[in-house]
Parts: C-alpha cells; sequence; structure tokens
C-alpha cells in the first residue's frame, strides 16, 4: 500500500541514480506531486521531497523545467522561512540557491565523469546487503563531496550511497561482510574528511560512534563497475524500482507509472 512517505523515498532512491532523473522531471505526475510534498506537515516527507530534489537539481537541464514548475519556487521559499527542523531548512537553501542561479555551461569532462560514476550505482534490491549510515566531517562543499565519492568508488563492497549534504551524512549500502572501519578508513585517507557512524540508542535518538581507521586494510575495486561476483548482482523488482536499461521505453507497468498514478489520484480532482 502507498502512501506519502514511501513514494517520495522511493522518488528519492531513484532521483539518485543519475539516469533516472531526466525521466523522473518529465513525467507529468511526479513533479506536480513532489512540489505538493512541500507542503506536507510529515517532516519526513519534507526532508525526503527536499532531497529528491536535490538529486534532480543536479542534473542541469532539469533545473530550468523545476524552476518553472508552478509553485516550486514559492513552497521553497515557505520552508526557508518557517522554523522547523534545521535540516529541511538548510536544504531547502540549497535547492533554492541551485535552481535560483544562473545557468552556466556544464564542462564536459565532469560530464562524462558523472556518467562513469552513474554506472557504479545498482538496484538497491541486494539481499546480500546492509545500510550504514555515516556522519562524515568536513563535508562541507561538492568538492569535498567529489573526494568523498571517490573514496567509497573505490572500495570493494559498497553497492551504493547517496549524500544529504545538510546533515553531513551519506548512507552506504554494502555488502554484509564488508566491515563498517573500512568505509571510515578509505574516508580518512583523503586527509580532509573523517566519518563516524550514525546509530540509534535505545531511547531512540540519534548518537555518533567514532570508528577505528588504524591498520584497517580496504580491500580496493581492480576496475568498475565489475565488482560484484554475477551470482551477487541484485535481482530486479519490477515493483519497486524502474529498470535502469528501460526507463525512458518502457514507462508502463514501471514504479515510476504507478507513483505518478498515486500522485494523480491523491492531489489532482
Amino acid at each position: 500500500m502507498m502512501d506519502a512517505l514511501s513514494v517520495v523515498s522511493q522518488l528519492r532512491d531513484l532521483a539518485s541514480e543519475p539516469q533516472n532523473r531526466e525521466v523522473i522531471v518529465q513525467d507529468q505526475g511526479c513533479l506536480p506531486g513532489l512540489v505538493l510534498f512541500l507542503d506536507h506537515k510529515d517532516p519526513d516527507v519534507l526532508l525526503a521531497t527536499l532531497q529528491t530534489l536535490r538529486y534532480l537539481a543536479e542534473m542541469s537541464p532539469n533545473i530550468p523545467i523545476m524552476k518553472n514548475e508552478l509553485g516550486m519556487m514559492v513552497s521553497l521559499e515557505n520552508l526557508m522561512g518557517r522554523e522547523g527542523p534545521s535540516d529541511i531548512t538548510a536544504l531547502a537553501q540549497e535547492v533554492y540557491g541551485i535552481l535560483s542561479a544562473p545557468a552556466y555551461p556544464v564542462p564536459h569532462t565532469y560530464e562524462r565523469e558523472r556518467r562513469r560514476k552513474s554506472q557504479f550505482f545498482i538496484n538497491s534490491s541486494n539481499k546480500k546487503a546492509k545500510s550504514v549510515t555515516l556522519h562524515i566531517q568536513g563535508l562541507n562543499s561538492t568538492d569535498q563531496r567529489g573526494l568523498c565519492e571517490e573514496a567509497l568508488l573505490k572500495v570493494r563492497g559498497v553497492i551504493s550511497f547517496t549524500f544529504q549534504m545538510a546533515s553531513k551524512r551519506c548512507t552506504v549500502r554494502i555488502r554484509s561482510d564488508l566491515s563498517t572501519e573500512s568505509l571510515a578508513s578509505a574516508i580518512a585517507a583523503t586527509k580532509v574528511l573523517s566519518a563516524q557512524q550514525v546509530v540509534k540508542n535505545e531511547a531512540g535518538e540519534e548518537v555518533l560512534i567514532p570508528l577505528n581507521t588504524s591498520g584497517v586494510k580496504v580491500q580496493q575495486n581492480s576496475a568498475l563497475p565489475d565488482y560484484l561476483p554475477e551470482e551477487e548482482s541484485p535481482v530486479q523488482e519490477v515493483d519497486r524500482a524502474i529498470s535502469r536499461t528501460t526507463a525512458k521505453e518502457d514507462s508502463s507497468g514501471s514504479w515510476l507509472n504507478a507513483a505518478a498514478g498515486f500522485l494523480t489520484k491523491t492531489f489532482y480532482w
């Protein structure tokens, strides 16, 4: 059963993969639905919506479409001016700033590097995997984010990762046999970043756990993206994600189509 949080969380996960961003923005139901989610009362829905928009805005051709979407800029301004969680306010400001900034052409070499990295992201349904949330000290700009990306890309056993820049968080999906200390060691090797694990205590409060990086051996990928054995490649789940190779051609029956239908039925009357 779909609800607002599950839909926007799935859209956020899909938007984290660059090859899906154009499809999501061009869909007639998803972008208007995300704008409406910016007025949602649930802070978890708001945060996931802003994270989704932040991913979508990383693709420069999407920016004018998003900026001109009815209610987008007004809703972001409202979030920037309201009292609430600081991570929501900061992320709203970040998205608003990106959409408001003058358009500059993206260097060809950067686009080529982004495409190379996009091949690294795979469907998150790997059954022999776990997710780890890291707080990364020094994650203050896109330059530091790039360093962190490069460090994680080199670690054998990392499946995918997404960033929440406003809160300096990175959620990493890894093979179950990969230690969290290996991630921290790879990040510490950048010399400008350090990582702590984010966990919840018995009271449900988030706490930061220091990670030992001394003497930790990091097994590196020898080639990208073929770093996982074939038998451990993820199983496709049609009802949970867009197929990366048929996202544009096969919209009927895809999860995105179902999500757009949910948004249309929920918000349009």
